[in-house]
């Protein structure tokens, strides 16, 4: 398998971790979107990263529809409870939408402020993507209370999610005191950090 993506990324740390955790192989393809020579576009339509191309060419995009299958590959490290457990699993997904969601939001300012020249952004707009934000990160406060992990005890594919999300708030917005204002969830990413996944797939400028 290949993975088209960035070191930047958080939609692709996330994948990078997931296979991490699950011990596959896979050659990693970097791969600048931004860039005029973004190559990504030929496996995957809508020109986003992470894209994930099968041995047989036929490509796998969105991290979330990757991770869910990557999970099934293997059975170490389950990330997502079984079929059978369906409120467990939607749990799950559930964190999983949630940090992502933060960081949609997140990227959606930093690209507002990066892309677009100051005096046509508009501070409304930023207010209300980073209005989002604070409150994805009060709500995954208070869901994660005083467990070991999003789903309690079990290490599962909310904490990976939830960890990418922190770390590329740390990454991208320093300003944002997201450790000071929840000191569960800055817990959970000191100790998701330890974790060698985590530890290899630290967010940098290639």
């Amino acid at each position: 398998m290949k993975l088209i993506g960035s070191t930047t990324s958080p939609y692709v740390r996330k994948v990078r971790v997931v296979m991490a955790e699950k011990k596959l192989d896979y050659s990693f393809e970097l791969d600048n979107v931004w860039a005029a020579t973004t190559q990504v576009h030929l496996s995957n339509p809508l020109g986003k990263v992470p894209c994930l191309v099968m041995e047989d060419g036929s490509a796998l995009y969105d991290s979330r529809v990757i991770a869910e299958y990557l999970d099934t590959l293997t059975p170490v490290c389950k990330l997502l409870p079984a079929n059978g457990n369906g409120r467990d699993r939607a749990d799950v997904k559930v964190w999983e939408a949630l940090a992502d969601g933060v960081l949609d939001a997140a990227v959606l300012v930093r690209l507002e402020r990066t892309l677009r020249p100051q005096e046509q952004q508009s501070p409304q707009w930023i207010a209300r993507q980073l209005g989002k934000v604070t409150a994805g990160l009060q709500i995954m406060s208070e869901k994660l209370g005083d467990s070991a992990y999003c789903m309690g005890k079990n290490y599962s594919l909310a904490d990976v999610a939830v960890g990418c999300a922190l770390g590329w708030l740390t990454f991208r917005f320093p300003e944002i005191d997201w450790r000071g204002d929840h000191p569960n969830l800055a817990r959970l990413h000191d100790k998701l950090a330890e974790r060698a996944s985590f530890k290899d797939t630290v967010p940098f400028e290639a």
